[in-house]
């Protein structure tokens, strides 16, 4: 029962997350690709340490924004 729900509700968040990038500019994708990959990246190399999670996201992020050419 409870891997069902847990199921449903993950398959909520993945349409919704989606449906949430769809009107993103250049600029905004790459600072949320950015900060999703320093995420995984600060975990893997810290061994799931939180702090090394958030560091790497917030690093990434701001690579991620930084890269995007100005208009």
């Amino acid at each position: 029962m409870i891997r069902q729900l847990s199921i449903g509700l993950m398959a909520v968040l993945l349409a919704s997350s989606l449906g949430a990038c769809a009107d993103m500019n250049k600029r905004q994708r790459n600072t949320a690709i950015g900060a999703a990959v320093g995420g995984v990246a600060g975990s893997v190399l810290t061994g799931g340490s939180t702090v090394g999670t958030v560091g790497g996201a917030v690093v990434g992020g701001v690579i991620g924004n930084q890269t995007t050419p100005k208009k």
